[in-house]
């Protein structure tokens, strides 16, 4: 069976497929980065992973793949094949996409952003399918974004399209990782909602999934912390569907399992703000945490689509 090989990389952990022609998982695996060790550590954990998968491959298919995927977060140049910048991983100007292929000796391998190819991913086989526009947002440590349009994702002439979480909606608030003050991030993500938590509930190991169950509880310090983060969110989606005007709004990410919790509020919230705009479908992500993984996969289906046309 014809399969290409699939890695995500995050900050911690990996996650690893074979993939398909029509984007089912056949074989998935998971280990971690091993940051703790180094960024050499974490390049020979990603080669030799990829690696693996293609021995695993030969031996249940019968066949090599015919390409391979990866995905990392941070600042990257696809077209170049260069991890340019990631923080947590502590590597800079990496051209992981000619080691990889030197690893598995000279098998094509495109090399993406791990939050664009999610975003790739729920739009052509998830919750975006058929939508000819779509804004995917992950909703975790941080917030990120994707923009798709007719099927493909938008970089931006420089590789940081949609990144929504540095919206600034509270001028001179809080402090945010990228140095400004007041951005979406530090208010609406999951880490600012466990951040905001814990200082309210007196727990240093709260959270925001603690915070959602507090909130179905009726808590009003939890309703609280949470009524802040919704506000902050819609303020947020609605500049980004005022200047993208996209028919689906995919939420991801470890917040939209809060579920009705998180969606019933949110859905009123950016209704309530809206003028002229049209209101999108507001959905959850139907891929879960696959969908960078499977993202990966069809960026190598489409690096192996490029060379057949070419």
């Amino acid at each position: 069976m014809r399969h290409v090989i699939a890695l995500d990389v995050g900050g911690t952990g990996m996650k690893a497929a074979l993939v398909a022609e029509d984007g089912t998982l056949l074989h998935e695996a998971r280990r971690p980065t091993g940051r703790e060790r180094g960024p050499d550590a974490v390049v020979t954990a990603i080669l030799d992973f990829a690696a693996d998968l293609r021995e695993h491959g030969r031996a249940a298919y019968g066949q090599s793949a015919d390409a391979a995927g990866v995905v990392v977060p941070g600042i990257v140049d696809s077209a170049a094949g260069v991890a340019v910048y990631a923080a947590n991983l502590y590597w800079k100007d990496l051209p992981l996409r000619d080691l990889l292929s030197a690893r598995l000796d000279g098998l094509p391998v495109a090399l993406g952003h791990d939050v664009r190819a999610g975003g790739l991913a729920e739009g052509r086989i998830g919750a975006g399918n058929g939508a000819d526009r779509f804004l995917f947002l992950p909703l975790g440590t941080g917030i990120a974004g994707a923009i798709g349009i007719e099927g493909r994702i938008e970089a931006g002439a420089h590789g940081y399209a949609g990144e929504i979480g540095h919206i600034v909606v509270r001028p001179g608030g809080r402090e945010c990782g990228c140095g400004q003050r007041g951005c979406l991030e530090a208010y609406a993500s999951a880490g600012a909602i466990s951040r905001s938590w814990a200082a309210v509930s007196g727990d240093p190991d709260a959270d925001a999934a603690g915070c959602a169950r507090a909130v179905e509880a009726g808590d009003l310090a939890a309703i609280e912390v949470w009524r802040e983060a919704i506000d902050a969110l819609a303020d947020g989606l609605v500049s980004g569907l005022t200047l993208l005007d996209p028919r689906v709004l995919i939420i991801g990410g470890g917040l939209a399992e809060a579920g009705d919790t998180l969606f019933g509020p949110l859905r009123a919230a950016v209704e309530a703000r809206i003028t002229f705009q049209k209101l999108p479908l507001i959905v959850p992500a139907a891929l879960g945490d696959t969908a960078g993984c499977l993202g990966a996969g069809l960026l190598a289906w489409d690096l192996i689509s490029m060379e057949v046309s070419a």
